[in-house]
């Protein structure tokens, strides 16, 4: 097992010598992922393991844990979201071998025979972000809904009338 993660690494040695990477990357070291963040404070605790499938597919098992910090868009107040990824990754070299890859296990293409482990532990916890950051306590807002149609006064006018009056006069 290693802590130290190469810059680029081969994937498919890593998976002949089914290599394990463990330990610690500071969020600031994740650019893409700190740009989304109220702070670049923290830790994600990883652990990556190379490895085959009884199907013979290579693949890399990622463990991801971290707390970021992040703004609720309810109450623009910060608050540390918990997030953890467990996700088995098959590498693939081309598209036409997506198709081999077993359900629950997500392509990851593999070009020039190399890639950034780094990066890929970042896109994963940028897909394991919230799509709406709302804090675990956030006051829910009570949205009236009304029932009928609105008044002719209230209502905003047509951007098309406009070309409808060119059309009749033109004719």
């Amino acid at each position: 097992m290693s802590t130290t993660l190469p810059d680029n690494l081969d994937p498919w040695r890593m998976v002949q010598g089914r290599r394990v990477f463990a330990g610690t990357l500071a969020v600031a070291q994740l650019p893409r992922l700190a740009g989304l963040l109220a702070s670049a404070d923290g830790e994600v605790a990883y652990k990556v393991e190379f490895g085959r499938d009884e199907f013979d597919i290579s693949h890399l098992d990622i463990e991801l844990d971290a707390h970021l910090k992040m703004i609720c868009q309810r109450s623009m107040a910060e608050f540390v979201q918990p997030v953890q990824v467990r996700q088995r990754l098959g590498l693939i070299r081309d598209d036409a071998e997506e198709a081999r890859l077993p359900d629950g296990c997500d392509p990851l293409l593999v070009e020039d025979g190399a890639f950034c482990l780094k990066d890929v532990i970042e896109d994963e916890l940028i897909l394991g972000l919230p799509l709406v950051a709302l804090s675990p306590g956030a006051p829910l807002e009570q949205v009236s809904i009304t029932a009928g149609s609105v008044p002719e006064d209230e209502q905003p006018p047509n951007p098309f009338a406009a070309l409808g009056q060119l059309k009749s006069s033109s004719h």
